[in-house]
Order: structure tokens, then C-alpha cells, then sequence
């Protein structure tokens, strides 16, 4: 359990700073596999659009770490935009273990 009584500084960068490193760590190894990888469960489209989102999220990652480490890890980020990040990532997770099934079967 984490203490709360850490200042706000403090607190933003021991759970904020993590999160956003592994939002960067998903949205890599996604972007990589819909690159390299055909999809034989999704459409060409499909699987275009997809990689498109994670671009743009990774565009927008880039820029909140970026006014995060400019505000010396001062200013935190609204949960209406870490929320469509986590969907994305477990929207890209489904499709990983999708694509791992496949290629066992």
C-alpha cells in the first residue's frame, strides 16, 4: 500500500511516471505486431485502422510524457484520456492473444 501523505509531485511521478511507461511498452509491441503481421481474423481495414489508433495514441502518450517531464513531473493527466488508452491496450491485447491462438492451432 502506497503512504498517502506523499506530496503530489511525489505521488504523480511513483504512479504516473510507471503507467505512462507501460501505455509506451503495449502501444510499441502492438504497433510492431499490426506492422510486420497479417491478421488472418481481421480485414485489411481492420487491421489498418487499428494500427492507425495506436499511432495516434502513441502521438498523444508522446506529447502528455513530454508535458509531464516539461513541468518537472508536476501536472497530471485527465482520466478521459487515459481511459481510451487502456481500452486500446486491452482492445490490443485481444488481438495479440487472438493472434497467438492462431498460430498454435
Amino acid at each position: 500500500m502506497s503512504d498517502s501523505n506523499l506530496p503530489g509531485t511525489d505521488l504523480l511521478k511513483t504512479v504516473l511516471e510507471p503507467l505512462l511507461e507501460d501505455f509506451q511498452h503495449w502501444f510499441t509491441r502492438s504497433r510492431h505486431l499490426l506492422e510486420t503481421e497479417q491478421l488472418s481474423f481481421m480485414s485489411h481495414q481492420e487491421q489498418s485502422d487499428l494500427l492507425l489508433r495506436v499511432k495516434q495514441a502513441q502521438d498523444e502518450l508522446n506529447t502528455a510524457k513530454m508535458l509531464f517531464t516539461a513541468t518537472d513531473k508536476q501536472v497530471g493527466i485527465d482520466m478521459a484520456t487515459l481511459m481510451p488508452w487502456h481500452q486500446l491496450v486491452t482492445e490490443c491485447w485481444n488481438v495479440a492473444m487472438r493472434f497467438r491462438q492462431t498460430r498454435e492451432a
